[in-house]
């Protein structure tokens, strides 16, 4: 499965944007950010491609100064 992954530059943030995703009804995950991204603050969000514009448009409106960007990612795990 494709996946994406939100990169934030704080913990907060990063848990701010997993209740936003929830709120709107988009499945997500909080993981531990891969280390090939190497900057970060140690979590990250994972969710479905199909919910990147909405996920995009959310961190815009709402994280867009603690955003540090959107990864691919592909799994053969489900979420």
């Amino acid at each position: 499965m494709n996946y994406c992954i939100a990169v934030f530059k704080s913990r907060s943030a990063t848990l701010s944007f997993a209740r936003l995703l929830r709120a709107h009804n988009i499945p997500c995950a909080i993981i531990n950010t891969p280390n090939s991204i190497g900057r970060a603050c140690g979590i990250s969000v994972k969710f479905l491609n199909e919910y990147y514009i909405k996920a995009r448009e959310l961190v815009n409106a709402n994280l867009a100064m603690s955003f540090s960007g959107f990864y691919g990612y592909n799994s053969h795990k489900p979420m």
